[in-house]
């Protein structure tokens, strides 16, 4: 954890912290000692950090106090600029005096940059409209002198990176095509390196991690990734929650949740463990657990049929309880843009719109028959939609909770209707489209609650569904079966792409074994990183192998072609692109 700033006097700081103690760990050094503006940063593969002051912009090894280099993106920059890494930490935007943007670029975003110009020069589009008139400008990070070896690949000398290059040279891009630049860019290396066979089904083919646990096995009902993509959450049956860290180590630098690194199962110094509060008049095995995550991973929200409990995840102290059954909460989501505010689905089919600030429900929404089991916010709508075991969704207002519409899920051919049973929902990156998840189907609605696409289980996965949810990058979806098989799909399409059987990432499976995902948990920032929530109690981290960087693709004709029984358009509404 890190934070900056400065002070009426014009001090800047700019400090690790110790997350376990709350204490400062290392201060760096480098500042002004009287800064003109408000010093911003920001951080990139979790090795380096970067800060305008002085007109130019300062950088540190995260691990040494000292100063590492500075650049002044040859001037024009303000006393304090604000900075921008991408998430590939290959190019840096910095604001200038005159109210522009410089990009900054070392080798990788050059190459990423010229890749997309010569993209953009071979569309036989008419010029758009110019977005500003003074065109933002492309220049190599540098000058950098006295850079260890370390950071060289990093940040590129003018003398040996490629002359600047100017983003106006892009301009037959259509603006409204722009936010397809990253999923094209995904795709490309899709047709690079892919899988070729459909079917997974031995341990060579992916790299699979059983997690290390010492506390005793109950089946896993809830997995969650914290938000820095550095932890696993996991909730038991039996109320208890474990979290596993990983480590900055050589074999993993960027301390990142990996399946080539064994994690520690984390707890403070106190020993605590991290259990629910327990309806003593029910089983917690028969009670619908929930768990919720605040945005800077700093809190967790959780119940197991008993009260909703608030922990701190440095101390996995309890912060504060509330809501005592009957009802007991069945999920919980946090309001999007008030971490205050949390939307809380009960066993009685309510809603409940409480403050945990003053302690006080705001509203209940009622519409459901019974219990909810899914809840998901969309900024973009204004809306939130809850799922239920009536198989039922409802979409309501978040400035006026009211509801908007309803809608049952249609039931798959030769299945009996109307459908019952947990019914889950997930907003797609582009918070429009709906992602609902019943063991008889994975369908996509759209934001009239239209049902676009749908797949029901057959073929190659023929047993129910048990868990469903996009990838961090909205382009795949997980499945999890009953049989311990995972399904990967196109989001787009619900085009079938691979099988992942449980002989590939359960060490000692057998035929006689029964364990199967009961919840699936996507990686927040590598979307070909599974994590599974076992009803036995394990947990395994998924990726593919080494050699075969993606999950899915177009099989080798060998093969014969992907099954599937969607033949709807992709969400965007464009023509699919031959694969």
């Amino acid at each position: 954890l890190f934070s900056c700033g400065t002070s009426k006097e014009g001090e800047s700081h700019l400090v690790e912290w110790n997350e376990s103690e709350g204490a400062i760990k290392r201060t760096y050094s480098g500042f002004r000692k009287r800064s003109l503006g408000v010093v911003q940063f920001d951080t990139t593969r979790n090795r380096f950090l970067a800060a305008g002051d002085e007109f130019q912009i300062k950088f540190w090894d995260m691990d040494n106090m000292n100063m590492l280099t500075t650049v002044d993106a040859d001037g024009g920059l303000p006393a304090s600029p604000r900075l921008r890494f991408n998430k590939e930490g290959s190019l840096l935007a910095v604001t200038t005096s005159d109210n522009g943007i410089k990009i900054l670029a070392n080798s990788d975003g050059v190459r990423l940059l010229r890749m997309l110009e010569g993209r953009a020069m071979d569309k036989n589009r008419c010029p758009s409209e110019p977005i500003s008139s003074k065109p933002l400008t492309i220049n190599a990070l540098g000058p950098a002198s006295n850079v260890s070896a370390a950071i060289a690949p990093t940040l590129e000398r003018p003398d040996r990176g490629p002359p600047a290059v100017s983003i106006s040279s892009l301009g037959t891009i259509d603006g409204s095509r722009l936010v397809d630049v990253k999923p094209r860019v995904a795709e490309d290396v899709d047709k690079i390196k892919s899988w070729r066979i459909p079917d997974i089904s031995d341990p060579s083919q992916i790299k699979a991690l059983r997690l290390p646990d010492s506390i005793a096995a109950s089946k896993v009902v809830r997995l969650i990734y914290t938000n820095s993509g550095l932890s696993l959450l996991a909730l038991a049956s039996n109320a208890v929650h474990k979290l596993w860290k990983w480590q900055r180590t050589e074999r993993n630098p960027s301390g990142k949740a990996t399946a080539n690194v064994a994690p520690q199962l984390w707890q403070p110094p106190s020993g605590t463990l991290m259990t629910n509060d327990i309806n003593e008049s029910k089983p917690t095995e028969e009670s619908a657990a929930c768990i919720a995550l605040s945005k800077n991973d700093s809190y967790v929200m959780s119940a197991s049929g008993g009260k909703v409990s608030l922990f701190n995840m440095m101390t996995f102290k309890v912060m504060t309880m509330f809501m005592s059954p009957p009802p007991a909460a069945t999920f919980l989501a946090f309001h999007p843009q008030d971490n205050n505010i949390i939307a809380i689905g009960m066993e009685d089919s309510s809603v409940q719109i409480y403050n945990v600030r003053v302690d006080e429900v705001k509203t209940k929404l009622k519409g459901h028959q019974n219990r909810i089991t899914g809840l998901a916010f969309s900024p973009t709508l204004n809306a939130l939609v809850s799922s239920g075991a009536d198989a039922q969704l409802c979409m309501w207002s978040i400035d006026k909770w009211e509801k908007l519409k309803s809608r049952f899920i249609q039931a798959p051919a030769g299945r009996q209707s109307p459908l019952v049973g947990e019914t889950k929902v997930q907003f797609h990156n582009d918070q429009t489209h709906l992602l609902v998840v019943h063991e008889s189907q994975i369908s996509v609605y759209d934001s009239k609650l239209e049902c676009s696409r749908s797949w029901s289980p057959k073929d190659a996965l023929p047993a129910p569904i048990s868990s469903a949810i996009y990838s961090c990058d909205g382009l795949l979806v997980y499945a999890g079966f009953c049989d311990g098989a995972i399904g990967v799909f196109d989001a787009e399409t619900l085009r079938f792409r691979c099988r992942i059987g449980p002989s590939a990432y359960i060490p000692t499976y057998a035929v006689s074994n029964t364990a199967h995902p009961l919840v699936i948990a996507p990686h927040p920032s590598e979307p070909n990183q599974i994590a599974l929530g076992m009803s036995d109690g394990a947990v395994h981290v998924v990726e593919p192998s080494d050699a075969e960087l993606k999950w899915g693709g177009t099989p080798s004709q060998d093969n014969g072609p992907l099954p599937s029984n969607s033949s709807n358009p992709p969400l965007t509404g464009q023509p699919s692109e031959p694969r």
